[in-house]
């Protein structure tokens, strides 16, 4: 791919990562984890924290020595060749695509709720928790939108969601302050174990993926994917990450705190965390304590928070479908990049009518949310393999940013990442492989067109994958009834067995490397990016 022209710098970089991260999550993620974990929820965003973290990580040392857009796309490729990294290249590409239609669909569903006479007309939009004919025509509109800004301009796109960003922060901080000064019953909380963690600690696990923790937090990516468009990629890629995620971290856990403790005691002792049901959480909340100022201001925000979100996806995703058709797997036509801004716009086209396509058929946010998350964290699985692979095969490559004590935290990304999966529960492990197994016709089809070349080789690097994926779902059927298993193995002893089994598939992965031409690739685009500049760097 072509060097972009338009350079992006640390502020906004950060501004765009938090763009991503603070979407629809915010708006809906501290009523669904209460729904599943009551006040143990708080917890669940640590852990949804820590495991993102140490997964970012070995993606910031494999975008920071082999910068190009789209890189997430490309690592697996590079360490094992072709067909592990269309696996990794589709899952993670599918999940960032149908991160569209559920930004504009939580857009939709706050919109049907507005309590506005002159918006009675929204009502329509949304029925049973679905988007109705007129509401798909509104998603249409925003999916539209978000690829039009995307389409024009790299400098349209950080100025618009500079802006975006920075109301994105204020709202959610203005809601804290707000709640907790009107309404804070610590005692919602709880000091025993049994009023902390009224469903059991198993709940603590089920809410980090399934409630939208990994979801919401997952979008660090997009300054990844963006990283050959950074200036000063050595210093601002770590910074940027480590930056919008511990900041939107911190209003996550803030936010859930001020929800916990803004409920009724009375509506929790009487229908149970569970029970609490809302259609626009934060601003129903507000008019129940009478904050009538402040729904308006979340209404308004929860159009424009899944908005900031969908625009800044749809740029990260473009760019992950022009890096898979670098990858000799799809029409080049497609990651063709427009030389006059920069950008990948048959890509950015593709991507939006894939988005209209999906939301058409699956319209409802929390049913997709689950499934993209477990899409990410499949894909998520080779960036510690990749890294570590690298490390030995390739050790004279420049890393400006090295990920300190990498044998034990790559080891400790795959196995948190395995553990994550499997709190997605079943059956949507198996759902998420039928998605996955369906890029793989694909990729035979060029292959076949190749004649085959090399399908031995390939198939010996990406064999660990295939069996892991029937590993992890075979363990989420016979798994404990806590994450929707039939009970064979108990909880937390299946924890256990994901680990011992996730560390074994880590090392097979890691000996199923391959010296492939784009392993070769890699060194080149490390050499002539990263080597050379810091060369001439060092002589002036």
């Amino acid at each position: 791919m072509k060097k972009s022209k338009g350079k992006i710098g640390l502020f906004n970089a950060v501004m765009l990562g938090i763009g991503s991260i603070i979407g629809s999550g915010w708006l809906f993620g501290s009523w669904q984890a209460s729904q599943v974990a009551g006040p143990a929820a708080i917890i669940s965003w640590i852990i949804g924290t820590i495991i993102t973290l140490v997964i970012a990580n070995n993606y910031i040392e494999l975008g920071a020595m082999l910068p190009e857009n789209g890189g997430i796309s490309k690592y697996a490729q590079y360490s094992h060749g072709s067909l592990l990294g269309h696996i990794s290249a589709w899952a993670n590409w599918i999940s960032l695509i149908v991160t569209l239609p559920i930004e504009a669909v939580a857009c939709v569903q706050y919109m049907s709720s507005w309590p506005w006479h002159w918006a009675s007309f929204t009502h329509r939009l949304m029925s049973n928790g679905q988007v109705t004919f007129q509401g798909l025509l509104v998603v249409y509109l925003f999916i539209a939108v978000f690829s039009f800004v995307n389409y024009f301009s790299v400098k349209l796109l950080m100025r618009f969601t500079g802006l975006i960003s920075s109301f994105k922060i204020i709202i959610p901080l203005i809601t804290i302050i707000a709640l907790m000064l009107s309404s804070f019953h610590v005692s919602n909380i709880g000091i025993t174990s049994g009023k902390f963690m009224p469903y059991g600690s198993a709940t603590i696990f089920q809410a980090t993926t399934t409630a939208g923790i990994i979801f919401s937090l997952n979008a660090f990516q997009t300054v990844i994917n963006i990283d050959s468009d950074l200036k000063k990629t050595e210093i601002n890629m770590k910074r940027a990450v480590h930056i919008s995620l511990f900041l939107s971290a911190i209003i996550y856990i803030l936010l859930q705190i001020a929800y916990l403790t803004a409920i009724s005691p009375n509506k929790i002792t009487k229908v149970g965390w569970a029970g609490i049901n809302f259609d626009s959480p934060f601003a129903d909340l507000a008019i129940i304590i009478g904050l009538q100022w402040l729904s308006l201001i979340l209404y308004i925000d929860a159009f424009i928070s899944p908005f900031g979100t969908g625009v800044s996806n749809s740029a990260s995703g473009s760019r992950a479908l022009a890096a898979m058709a670098d990858n000799d797997h799809l029409p080049k036509s497609i990651g063709k990049i427009d030389l006059k801004s920069g950008i990948p716009r048959n890509a950015v086209l593709v991507n939006g009518a894939v988005g209209i396509l999906m939301v058409t058929f699956f319209r409802s946010w929390s049913m997709l949310a689950t499934v993209i998350s477990t899409l990410m964290l499949i894909a998520y699985l080779t960036g510690p393999v990749s890294v570590v692979y690298l490390r030995e095969k390739a050790p004279n490559m420049e890393r400006p940013f090295r990920n300190r004590k990498v044998n034990f935290f790559a080891p400790l990304s795959f196995a948190l990442t395995s553990l994550a999966v499997y709190w997605a529960m079943w059956p949507t492990t198996i759902e998420v492989i039928i998605i996955i197994l369906l890029g793989v016709p694909i990729y035979l089809y060029y292959e076949w067109k190749k004649g085959w070349k090399h399908i031995e080789e390939q198939l010996s690097g990406s064999s660990w994958m295939f069996f892991y994926l029937i590993f992890i779902s075979l363990l989420s059927y016979i798994g404990s009834k806590e994450f929707n298993g039939i009970g064979v193995i108990k909880y937390p002893w299946d924890f256990l067995v994901v680990i011992i089994g996730s560390l074994l598939f880590y090392e097979w992965g890691i000996n199923s490397g391959q010296i492939t031409k784009y392993f070769k690739h890699a060194r080149k685009l490390n050499y002539f990016k990263v080597k050379i500049p810091k060369e001439k760097k060092k002589n002036r």
